[in-house]
């Protein structure tokens, strides 16, 4: 099963890192977060990727064209030009990276690629975001369901922290980041049918939020998976630190390979 990653934005809300790199390729821990997302999927031994690129693709096609040599020591000859590499750490992964339009919006990338998808069922995510969701138990959980589209259901955290106050206006326990108001949303993470390419319009300005996923949600065809781990997405630099930090003290929960 093949896994789609959206990956084309321009990342206004991080621009301090975007001026000069698409969203998907900020590091955490020397590494893109695409990366650290591609691996999550690898984990579960998916290694299929189909890359909606957009906003400075080159960059993402660089990455990947260079990556088994940056991954190997190598030996250059430079009397022949000849390059013998070794101890190669690169990844089983086959990767298509599709150029999906500076502008088009996310229903209009995930139409582009429909031919590299096939009739085959896959998977779909956003390239700015990680989680410790078990892929195979939400695989396991779509085919059990029917539906054409299921995606992770998370409550996000709050942004600011709790405290419990007594009668007397002293502070009893302070909770860090506690969940927000209880309410379950989108975090990505799909697994579609190849049928939900007729719910998405040759448009690049549909919005698979919107139309396609109220249609499938109105013909009883959108599914949820509720997952009550670790999710957190890469919107603010604030964010970006923040999962750095996490990754340098080795206490990322993504983390699982």
């Amino acid at each position: 099963m093949k896994v789609v990653i959206l990956a084309g934005g321009l990342g206004t809300r991080i621009s301090e890192e975007t001026d000069i790199k698409p969203k998907p390729m900020i590091e955490v821990g020397g590494k893109p977060i695409l990366w650290h997302i591609m691996k999550l999927y690898s984990h579960y031994g998916f290694n299929e990727f189909v890359i909606c690129a957009g906003y400075k693709a080159y960059s993402i096609k660089d990455f990947f064209y260079h990556y088994y040599m940056h991954s190997s020591d190598m030996t250059i000859d430079m009397s022949t030009n000849e390059v013998t590499f070794h101890h190669s750490h690169a990844e089983h992964w086959k990767v298509t990276v599709v150029d999906t339009g500076l502008n088009s919006m996310t229903g209009g990338r995930i139409k582009r690629v429909q031919p590299y998808i096939g009739d085959e069922s896959f998977m779909l995510t956003y390239g700015d975001g990680v989680s410790n969701v078990n892929i195979q138990s939400l695989v396991d959980y779509h085919k059990v369901s029917g539906k054409l589209a299921t995606l992770t259901a998370v409550q996000p955290s709050g942004k600011f922290g709790a405290l419990q106050l007594s009668q007397s206006s002293e502070v009893t326990s302070f909770m860090e980041k506690p969940k927000g108001d209880g309410s379950w949303i989108n975090g990505g993470f799909f697994v579609c049918e190849p049928d939900v390419f007729s719910y998405i319009t040759e448009d690049d300005s549909c919005i698979w939020e919107r139309g396609p996923m109220e249609s499938l949600s109105r013909d009883g065809q959108l599914g949820a998976y509720k997952f009550s781990g670790f999710w957190k997405p890469m919107d603010t630099l604030r964010d970006k630190l923040e999962l750095s930090e996490m990754w340098d003290n080795g206490n990322a929960p993504w983390k699982v390979w």
